[in-house]
C-alpha cells in the first residue's frame, strides 16, 4: 500500500507517517523506484503507535518501546520494559486523579451556577478555580 492510502486508512496525515519513519518507529520497505511500501508489518507498527499515543506515551517512550520490542528476549530487556511500564502506570494514575478532581470541580461549578445562582456564588466559584489552579500548578500539569 502506498503512503496516501496508508495514511487515509489510519486517518493520519502523510507528513505524520513520514515523521514516524524519520523517527525510526515506522519502517516501510522501499520499492525499486524508491516508493515506500506499507505492508502488514507497517500496519502492526502504526496500530501500536496509535494505541501507545492514546495511552499517553510520548514519542520518546514509543521509540523506547520499539527498541525494546526489537531486542532479543533477555532479563535486561524485560527489566527495562517493566520499568518503562511502571513509569507510565504512575503517570496514568496521576492523570486519573487529576481528572477525578476536575470532574468534582466541574460538578460543583455546575451546582454553583445552576438556577441563576452565579452572582450569589461568584466569590466561591473564583476561590474554587484559584484552588484548582494552584493544585494543577503544584503538580506541574500546566
Amino acid at each position: 500500500m502506498q503512503i496516501k492510502d496508508f495514511a487515509e486508512k489510519y486517518q493520519l496525515q502523510t507528513d505524520t507517517i513520514r515523521y514516524y519513519e524519520k523517527e525510526n518507529i515506522l519502517k516501510p520497505k522501499r520499492r525499486d523506484n524508491g516508493y515506500r511500501e506499507y505492508d502488514k508489518e507497517c500496519e502492526k507498527q502504526i496500530q501500536l503507535i496509535i494505541v501507545l499515543k492514546k495511552l499517553g506515551f510520548t514519542l520518546k517512550e514509543i521509540q523506547e518501546v520499539f527498541i525494546l520490542r526489537n531486542e532479543a528476549i533477555s532479563t535486561s530487556c524485560n527489566n527495562s520494559t517493566v520499568l518503562l511500564l511502571d513509569e507510565k502506570i504512575i503517570k496514568l494514575e496521576e492523570k486519573i486523579q487529576f481528572y477525578q478532581q476536575a470532574l468534582k470541580i466541574v460538578q460543583t461549578l455546575k451546582e454553583l451556577v445552576s438556577d441563576e445562582k452565579y452572582l450569589e456564588n461568584k466569590e466561591v466559584i473564583e476561590e474554587l478555580i484559584d484552588l484548582f489552579f494552584k493544585s494543577v500548578h503544584e503538580r506541574g500539569m500546566l
